[in-house]
Order: structure tokens, then sequence, then C-alpha cells
């Protein structure tokens, strides 16, 4: 069998890309890698706005690392490349304020991550994927659709649901203000 050069890149693509989110996703699991573990994760992801913080974490470790693995060995592409899609899209409201450069905490580097695993999920794994040697029965157009779906209403809820709590959090702070200025004139 002659080697494939797209199937090649593919495979390069989806190792690389992959084990860089397999390093962030294991980051926030376990700690490794320097990370913060699912306690620190989870007061990160709760400073964030996100809720249940807990819950928040292991969702965005588990979406980064499994999915990182998912496409590393090319299993369920599509859905790989959904998870990975919608956990960035986490990441990317997160970063947003700070403009689009990665340099100034910008969304950059999710953004990127993210469209890199939607357009593996939407190419394919290639040859040299277990999705290949299972004959495509985890790569099929409606599981993909279906995946990519479910990624992009569950991305939505989450992102939504911390706009609110960030929302809820400046009013408090903004009443807190007031109720302390009042506090100092009476």
């Amino acid at each position: 069998m002659a080697l494939n050069r797209s199937d090649l890149g593919l495979l390069a693509l989806r190792g690389a890309v992959g084990g860089v989110l397999i390093a962030h996703g294991t980051q926030k699991l376990f700690g490794w890698f320097g990370g913060g573990g699912l306690d620190g994760t989870a007061k990160a992801m709760e400073a964030m706005g996100f809720h249940p913080p807990r819950q928040s974490a292991l969702a965005a470790g588990l979406g980064e690392a499994g999915g990182g693995a998912m496409l590393v060995a090319g299993l369920a592409t599509p859905a790989a490349g959904a998870v990975v899609a919608g956990t960035m899209a986490g990441a990317v409201a997160v970063h947003a304020p700070a403009g689009f450069f990665a340099m100034g905490g910008g969304y950059e580097y999710p953004a990127f991550l993210g469209a890199t695993g939607l357009a593996l999920g939407l190419a394919g794994p290639g040859r040299y994927s277990l999705d290949h040697l299972t004959g495509h029965a985890f790569n099929q157009p409606w599981a993909g659709l279906l995946a990519f779906a479910a990624s992009a209403a569950s991305a939505y809820g989450v992102v939504s649901r911390r706009r609110h709590a960030l929302r809820l959090a400046e009013e408090r702070a903004a009443v807190e203000a007031e109720t302390q200025e009042g506090a100092g004139l009476s």
C-alpha cells in the first residue's frame, strides 16, 4: 500500500491538534503540566462566570482531553470535532473581551483550535485512523450532523448561562457600591 500524502497530512494535523488538546484537558482534570487540576480549574471557572463551576471544569477538561484523544485516534471524528469546537466556543467567550490576538489575551488560540476541530470533523480522519479500520462505523454523515447540532446547542447554552451569571454579578456589584456610597453620606 502506497502512502497517501493527504491521509498523512490529516494524521499529522489530528496528532498535533489532538495532542495540544489532551495536554490542556489533563491540566484541568489532573493538574498535569502545571495545571490546576479539577479543584483549581473549578475555582477559575467560577471566577470566569461558569456555573456550576466543578461541572464546568469537568466538562471543559473532558471536552479537551477526550475530544483531543478521539482526534488523535481518528475515532468518531465528526463527534470529536464537534466536541472540540463546542468546548473551544466557551474558551472563545472568555477571551473575546480582550480582542482577537492571543498576545493580548484574546481569543485567537482557542478559535484556531475550535476551527481546526470543526474542519477535521467535517473532512474526516483519513485512511490512517480507527474510523477507517472500523469501516467508518462511527464516521457517518448523520452522526456528524447530530454531533455538531448538539455541540452548538450546548455551547450556546453554556455561553448564555455564563453571560447571565456575569450580568447578575455586575448588577450585585453596582448595588453594593451604591449601598457603600450611601452609607458614607449619613
